[in-house]
């Protein structure tokens, strides 16, 4: 394939200088690896070479294996035990010695990669690790294997289990790598090295087999074991971990070799676990959410937002006001009154201050995002802005003046936004004349620690309004997402059921301290709905919830309980006591106080009768709170507001802490299967009929659709860039719905993927008959001749 490679130049010095070629970061395609594997033969070959240099073409060597391939190949992306006999034989082990020249960055593969030359340099500023459990893998290149006999088990078990690179400097002070040398001179002091390593003046060293860095046996298994006990306490639902360390003791007790081999069989059980297509899933989805359809593919180009206006100073405003000056953006804070206005000066001062005191910022650094704050009490300066965002009270009255009073103060072609989680845009804007620049930017609190962004469009909204505000998410390191103007918008709008769904849990006689450990030990969650609720203040809650049953009525569920806590003052953390009770540090404890406000919501609800609870597994407690949230998502997918289903899957990671390695919302219910979600919903739905509550369980229609087996559109990726489309419907592959939406979602991801050049569409059981390989290679030759 064009531009994916690996180059060589053979030098008069007799060092073969083989590159990496595949931009931006010479990504380890397999066309990279088998051009490697190719030039390292053909220099072993000549007489001419005494030595050989491995490195990146533009100041790249290299990010890692690349990840669409495990989009495209089910187990691991094709990665098998051929590579590492590869990388043993051509690049550690061949007749002539290697040197690794790395600069700017070697994550994953790419660090195996160098950890198998026998030497390595590096240039100031160069980024090291193995990154690959964020993936649901591990490393498969022997990463497992040269590292710990590079820099010691202990480091390098805190290394891949975290993920986190090391610089250039840690990397030598570990023994990472032999060198930190200046860019400029990287590669001639990488050629002198594999010059000297051929003449005997400096050792070559075959890290697979080495030994000194490596504990005695004894303490090694111990460190293996500690880390593995703290693995399953920190991370209890996945299994990737522990096949990594499983990987690693085999080398420790049995040799690299036998490590290797058993890497290879610990890559490709984690390969083949769910956790592994949820979290490529994610890392792919969350790079999609700024590819709106109609919006980025419209021929315009984004503003960059230099400067923005925050009304309000509280915990929200205050948040994005420091969001916004940390990614260099200047920020006019403007408050109604002096006195709150220092006040918000001084919250972004404290939560700038507070990454100074955590080492994460310079005080320098500090400094200059301060400055770049200043505040007002008019709307004098207001037409120096390109955006404004309002984060004032939630009342439509007060929103609507401001906007007036902004349409008058800032440009024509400033951004109007507003900070609303609960309130229809356009009733927002209503009475201005700014329909057009009017838009939803919803942060989730604390502003300035959460990811996710909530761009929220009316049909007035223009393009251009949409993709400045994208572009201004992402210069503040927000992950946005274009969602549709509803109540609750996207996040809060499928979450509704949540906590409702476990306070019916509680009606119906369960514990809810139960139902919380359910949730957060046995899904994943970081913590249960009524924790949750005593975080956010159950009287927020309550306000909610008034708003999603003005919108959503018969599915939704009164939660009598937190009625009665709001009555109570039992607002949660802020109070002292809600579902829980705190102790002066907001440490939660369960609170025998509780009862009596379980007692009367039972008995207000209706459905327990006394006597013993229903029986509920921690499995039923799960898909009793999540699948109507699932419900929920499947209406929000449908009636677009989201641009595709994978973001929503993204919200719901970054706002809601749905686990990452379930995918997010819709993914982890494609995984658990659409036909399962909607049988136990159907169930419920007839179980709690005569209680007038079907309507909370009730299945969307295109849940029932998805439940029906077999009917989808598949999708094959061809070595000469042609993606393959198959209808499948049997007998005659009529196009039912489901059908239709396959089709056009595997079209959306052929058109999406770099690799695709063309894509042909053929009937599953006529291409059967014709024959697969036949179909592909005619239409491959079809494919170039177009």
């Amino acid at each position: 394939m064009p531009g994916r490679t690996a180059t060589v130049e053979y030098g008069s010095d007799g060092v073969a200088v083989i590159s990496l070629q595949n931009p931006p970061v010479n990504a380890l395609h397999p066309a990279v690896l088998s051009g490697l594997f190719d030039r390292l033969r053909e220099a072993h070959s000549r007489s001419d070479v005494k030595a050989i240099v491995v490195t990146g073409a533009k100041g790249k060597f290299s990010a890692g294996f690349d990840i669409n391939e495990f989009g495209k190949q089910a187990g691991g992306g094709g990665i098998d035990s051929t590579i590492n006999d590869n990388f043993c034989e051509l690049l550690e082990s061949g007749p002539k010695p290697t040197v690794a020249a790395i600069e700017g960055v070697a994550l994953g593969g790419g660090l195996e990669t160098a950890l198998a030359c026998n030497a390595r340099l590096c240039s100031p500023g160069t980024k090291l690790g193995l990154p690959e459990l964020q993936l649901g893998i591990l490393p498969g290149f022997g990463g497992t294997q040269r590292l710990p006999r590079l820099v010691g088990l202990q480091t390098a078990c805190q290394m891949m289990l975290t993920s986190a690179p090391v610089s250039d400097a840690k990397a030598l002070k570990l023994g990472l790598v032999d060198g930190v040398v200046p860019r400029e001179r990287l590669l001639a002091e990488a050629r002198q090295l594999a010059a000297e390593i051929a003449a005997g003046t400096k050792p070559r060293q075959f890290t697979l087999y080495r030994t000194d860095k490596l504990e005695a046996l004894g303490e090694a298994l111990a460190v293996v074991d500690f880390a593995r006990a703290e693995t399953q306490k920190r991370a209890p639902h996945l299994m990737h971990p522990l096949l990594c360390l499983d990987a690693i003791r085999a080398g420790i007790e049995h040799g690299g070799r036998a490590g290797l081999r058993a890497e290879a069989e610990a890559f490709a059980k984690a390969a083949s676990l769910d956790a592994h297509k949820a979290l490529v899933h994610i890392f792919f989805a969350q790079r999609a959410t700024k590819k709106v359809r109609g919006v980025t593919d419209a021929g315009l180009k984004p503003r960059r937002i230099k400067r923005i206006a925050v009304l309000g100073g509280g915990l929200m405003g205050s948040g994005i006001a420091t969001a916004s000056v940390l990614a260099g953006v200047d920020v006019l804070l403007k408050e109604i009154n002096d006195k709150f206005l220092q006040a918000g000066m001084k919250r972004v001062e404290a939560n700038i201050m507070s990454r100074v005191k955590k080492g994460k910022m310079k005080e320098a650094a500090a400094k200059a995002a301060l400055g770049r704050l200043i505040g007002t009490l008019t709307y004098d300066d207001f037409g120096s802005v390109d955006m404004v965002i309002e984060a004032a009270l939630e009342d439509v009255g007060l929103k609507q003046k401001i906007f007036a009073d902004l349409e008058a103060a800032c440009r024509p072609d400033a951004i109007l936004s507003t900070n609303t989680s609960t309130i229809d845009i356009s009733l927002v804007g209503a009475k201005t004349k700014a329909a057009e620049r009017i838009v939803g930017a919803h942060f989730f609190s604390p502003a300035h620690i959460m990811p996710l962004l909530e761009i929220v469009r009316t049909p007035q909204t223009s393009k251009q309004v949409i993709l400045n505000t994208l572009e201004y998410g992402s210069a503040i390191k927000k992950t946005p997402v274009v969602v549709g103007n509803c109540t609750g918008f996207a996040v809060n709008r499928v979450f509704f059921p949540y906590t409702q769904a476990a306070c019916m849990l509680v009606d119906l006689g369960l514990d809810p301290y139960t139902v919380d450990k359910a949730i957060q030990f046995g899904f994943g969650m970081p913590m249960g709905p009524f924790r949750l609720s005593d975080l956010v203040g159950a009287d927020i809650g309550l306000h909610v919830g008034h708003n999603v049953a003005g919108s959503y009525g018969e599915r939704t569920y009164p939660s009598r309980i937190i009625q009665a806590l709001v009555d109570a003052k039992r607002l949660g953390e802020k109070t002292g006591a809600g579902f829980y009770k705190f102790d002066a540090r907001r440490k939660a404890s369960p609170d025998p106080e509780l009862a009596p406000f379980v007692e009367r919501s039972r008995k207000e609800a209706g459905l327990f009768r006394g006597g013993k609870p229903p029986a509920f597994s921690p499995q039923d407690i799960v898909e009793f709170i999540f699948f109507p949230v699932v419900n929920e998502g499947c209406r929000v997918v449908a009636e677009g507001i989201v641009d595709k289903p994978a973001d929503l899957d993204v919200a719901t990671v970054l706002a809601m802490g749905f686990p990452p390695y379930r995918g997010g919302l819709i993914k982890w219910a494609d995984l658990v299967g659409a036909k399962h979600v909607a049988t136990r919903l159907a169930g419920w739905a007839e179980q709690f009929k005569s209680a007038g509550l079907d309507g909370f369980f009730r299945p969307t229609r295109g849940l029932l659709r998805d439940s029906m087996p077999g009917l989808t559109a598949t999708v094959d990726y061809g070595s000469e860039g042609m993606a393959l489309i198959s209808l499948q419907n049997p007998p005659v592959n009529a196009l039912h719905p489901a059908v239709l939406s396959g089709l056009f979602d595997r079209l959306r991801e052929a058109h999406s993927c770099s690799d695709v050049k063309a894509i042909m569409g053929c009937l599953i059981k006529w291409a059967d008959l014709v024959g697969a390989k036949h179909v592909a290679a005619r239409l491959a030759g079809r494919a170039k001749q177009l």
